[in-house]
C-alpha cells in the first residue's frame, strides 16, 4: 500500500528545490488556472442573484453554461493547436487576458443574451488555457515529478472556486452580483507577468518535429495516435458530465428549499460550505499527483472515480445537513480530484509536436459532450427534484472507470 503520510513541508520540497524556471512554469500554469476557476464559478455561485435579476428561467441559466462549456471545447482545440505552433507561454497570456476581460464584461450585461454572448466568449479562453497551461508544465518537469507538478495545477482550481465563493458570499447581500464579475479583470496582470517571465520549455530528445506536423489535427484521428485520441475523447466526456452536471448545481442544491429536494441553505451558508467542499477538492488534486508518481497514474485515477460514484448518491439523497456538510470535502476529493490524473495521462500520451492540440482536443471536446450536463441536470430536477438528478451523475463516474481500463501506464517514461 503507497503511504503519503509525510509532512506538508517535506510533501512541497519538491517545488522548493526545482530550478527558478521550472516554478515559475509551476506558478504561471496555477494561476493561469485558478483565475480560470474563480471566473467560471462566479457565474454558478452567483446565479440564483443573476435569475432574479434578468427574469431567468433556472433551464436558461443551465443553457448559459452549457453553450460555456461548448464554446470551451472550441477554444481548447484552436489554442492547443497555435500552442504547438506559436508557443505554450505566448498562448497561455492570450487565453488569460480572453477570460479576464469578457469575465469583467458580464457585469454590465443587461439581459439573458447579452450575459450568454459574453460567456461564450469567455469559454474559449477557458478551453485554451487549460491546454496550453498543462503543456507547458508537463515539458517543464522530470518523469518522476511530473504527477504532482500537474496535481498542483489542477489543485489551483479548488482554490480559485473557494475564492468565487468567498467573493460571492462577501460582495453579492451587499453589492449585487455584477460588481463580483468585475474582479475577473484581475487575472489580466497575471498575464502581463507570464509573458515577461516565463520562459518557453525545451523537450530533451525532442527535434520538434516538421512544421506541418505541430499542432496537427489531422494526425490526431491517423494511426498510431487515433486510438488514443478517441479513448481520451470519450473518457474525459463521461467525467466531465458527471462533473459539470454535479458541481454547476451544488450551489443551487445546497440554496433549494427542502420540499423541492434542496437543502433550503442561504446564500452565505451556501458559499461556505462549498468553500469547505474546496477544502477537499485541493487536497484530492494534489494527493492524486503523490500517489500516482509512487504507485500509478492509470489505477490511481480508476479508484477516485469509483469512490466518487459510491458517494455522490449518498451526499445528494441525505436530508441531514450535518452530512451534507461533512461529506462535501470527500465529494470534492474523489470527485474531482481525478482530473489531476488526466492532464498526466494525456501529457505522457501524446508527443511533442501534437501535445497541445491533443490536450486541448481531448480535454475540450469532451466538454461537448459534457455541455449537456448542466441543462439535463437542471430540467430532470424540476421533475424528480434536484437531490436525485444530481445521484445520477454517479453514472458517468462509473464509465470514466470503466474506459479508463484501457489507457497506457506512463509512469516513469519521459515526454517524447
Amino acid at each position: 500500500m503507497v503511504r503519503v503520510n509525510r509532512s506538508p513541508s517535506q510533501m512541497f520540497a519538491w517545488v522548493l528545490d526545482a530550478p527558478i524556471a521550472q516554478r515559475r512554469t509551476l506558478l504561471a500554469a496555477s494561476l493561469g488556472w485558478m483565475l480560470d476557476s474563480m471566473d467560471v464559478m462566479l457565474y454558478a455561485l452567483a446565479l440564483p442573484a443573476i435569475r432574479a435579476s434578468l427574469h431567468m428561467s433556472i433551464a436558461t441559466g443551465g443553457l448559459i453554461m452549457s453553450l460555456t462549456l461548448i464554446s470551451a471545447a472550441a477554444g481548447g482545440v484552436m489554442f492547443g493547436s497555435l500552442a504547438d505552433r506559436l508557443g505554450r507561454t505566448r498562448m497561455l497570456t492570450a487565453t488569460i487576458l480572453l477570460y479576464s476581460t469578457c469575465t469583467a464584461l458580464c457585469a454590465v450585461a443587461q439581459s439573458p443574451l447579452q450575459l450568454g454572448v459574453f460567456r461564450v466568449l469567455l469559454g474559449f479562453g477557458m478551453g485554451g488555457e487549460w491546454a496550453a497551461g498543462a503543456a507547458l508544465v508537463a515539458e517543464s518537469w522530470p518523469a518522476e515529478k511530473r504527477g504532482k507538478a500537474l496535481g498542483l495545477v489542477q489543485s489551483a482550481w479548488a482554490i480559485g472556486y473557494a475564492v468565487a465563493a468567498l467573493l460571492v458570499a462577501v460582495v453579492v447581500p451587499h453589492l449585487g452580483w455584477r460588481v463580483v464579475f468585475l474582479f475577473g479583470a484581475l487575472p489580466g496582470l497575471v498575464a502581463l507577468w507570464v509573458r515577461r517571465k516565463v520562459p518557453e520549455p525545451v523537450v530533451p530528445g525532442s527535434s520538434g518535429g516538421p512544421d506541418a506536423a505541430r499542432g496537427s489535427l489531422t494526425a490526431l484521428f491517423a494511426r498510431p495516435l487515433r486510438g488514443r485520441t478517441l479513448l481520451f475523447t470519450t473518457m474525459n466526456a463521461a467525467s466531465l458530465f458527471a462533473y459539470w452536471g454535479l458541481f454547476f448545481w451544488v450551489p443551487q442544491f445546497l440554496a433549494t428549499p427542502i420540499r423541492d429536494g434542496g437543502r433550503g441553505l442561504d446564500i452565505v451558508q451556501t458559499a461556505s460550505w462549498t468553500a469547505l467542499m474546496q477544502g477537499g477538492t485541493f487536497l484530492g488534486y494534489v494527493l492524486f499527483g503523490v500517489i500516482a508518481d509512487l504507485w500509478s497514474r492509470k489505477w490511481t485515477y480508476i479508484m477516485y472515480l469509483c469512490i466518487a460514484a459510491a458517494i455522490v448518491p449518498i451526499y445528494a439523497g441525505t436530508r441531514s445537513a450535518s452530512v451534507v456538510l461533512w461529506l462535501g470535502p470527500l465529494v470534492g476529493f474523489f470527485g474531482t480530484g481525478y482530473f489531476s490524473g488526466f492532464s498526466v495521462m494525456a501529457s505522457e500520451n501524446f508527443p511533442y509536436v501534437v501535445r497541445g492540440i491533443a490536450l486541448g482536443l481531448c480535454y475540450n471536446l469532451g466538454r461537448v459532450v459534457s455541455a449537456g450536463a448542466p441543462a439535463a441536470i437542471g430540467r430532470l430536477s424540476g421533475r424528480v427534484g434536484i437531490g436525485a438528478a444530481l445521484s445520477l451523475t454517479a453514472v458517468g463516474f462509473l464509465l470514466a472507470a470503466v474506459l479508463a481500463m484501457g489507457v497506457r501506464e506512463t509512469r516513469g517514461r519521459e515526454l517524447a
